[in-house]
């Protein structure tokens, strides 16, 4: 990643605005492609098209670094958890829960990294942490509380799958940034992306050849076009570009847009509700991830894979 360069200019502000609305959005398109297409299938379909999109972007912007073989277990250890984990989990969780829950329990990846890094002792802990890591906690909790009256169980397993989800790509986060410290991040990625191709494709391709692909119209291609394209490759090209531009504490604030947008559109596109206690919930966490992103001496480290998310 390129060194912050000052910019006073709206256009980096305009770039992480274009990527929150990307990210929100996907759980949106997600749920409407979801409606045709086997979890599985869309996973697949995400993963090779975007395989292929960020492959083509690296090799014409000639970012794309040979990874040096004692780094390769690694590499795996990271596609395993950011990519391939993390989106089984998500849209098998996607699948079964609202959008709203999603992009609201998504937040939580902050936190869920600085948990992992004070496990394995790459991150300190101070009371103003565990404070806002009780908070965030505090409101999954409610959110997917079994006091909670107004959600069946098949939509509380699909908030644990997200969290789960947001588990895996803390670790994730965790266990990568060496790479992402010795490599450049669109060689990191595009890597990531061509090792999970491995283990999702092939799933994939079982899962799609189960239905009667004549019985998908254009609209869901055109939806999962969208989800290979916009919330997935240009977002990272996006990021990139800004984050070359603004600091990333700056990148980091942006993520609490996501549920926000989602809590605007996805009434509208989908029919989902918006109630007491997602709003509760969106509270408690949006003070507790807060609290501990301005906490942290070492933004440069896990603010900007933040909103790297697959």
């Amino acid at each position: 990643m390129p060194n912050t360069r000052p910019n006073s200019g709206a256009g980096p502000h305009l770039a992480l605005i274009a990527v929150q609305i990307f990210f929100a959005t996907w759980p949106i398109v997600g749920k409407l492609a979801l409606r045709t297409l086997p979890a599985v299938a869309l996973v697949g379909l995400r993963v090779a098209g975007a395989s292929l999109v960020l492959l083509l972007l690296a090799r014409i912007s000639g970012n794309l670094l040979p990874i040096e073989r004692q780094d390769w277990p690694l590499l795996v250890v990271s596609s395993a958890l950011g990519l391939i984990l993390n989106q089984w989990l998500f849209v098998k969780g996607l699948s079964i829960t609202t959008a709203i829950n999603t992009s609201l329990l998504s937040t939580s990846i902050p936190v869920s990294t600085l948990v992992i890094g004070m496990f394995l002792g790459t991150d300190r802990t101070t009371w103003r942490r565990m404070l806002g890591i009780a908070l965030a906690a505090a409101g999954v909790l409610y959110l997917i509380g079994p006091g909670r009256s107004d959600f069946s169980s098949a939509t509380r397993v699909g908030d644990l799958l997200i969290v789960a989800n947001s588990l895996c790509y803390g670790a994730y986060i965790a266990v990568s940034k060496d790479l992402v410290g010795k490599y450049n991040s669109l060689t990191v990625i595009t890597w990531i992306f061509i090792i999970g191709s491995v283990a999702t494709i092939p799933p994939g391709l079982i899962s799609l050849s189960q239905i009667q692909l004549s019985n998908v119209s254009w609209k869901v291609w055109i939806e999962v076009a969208y989800i290979i394209v916009l919330p997935t490759a240009i977002t990272y090209y996006l990021n990139a570009w800004a984050l070359a531009r603004v600091p990333p504490s700056t990148v980091a604030v942006y993520i609490y847009l996501q549920p926000l947008i989602a809590f605007v559109v996805a009434p509208i596109v989908l029919g989902e509700t918006l109630g007491a206690r997602a709003l509760i919930s969106s509270l408690l966490i949006f003070v507790g991830v807060f609290i501990v992103t301005r906490s942290r001496r070492r933004p440069d480290i896990d603010e900007t894979k933040i909103l790297e998310s697959i």
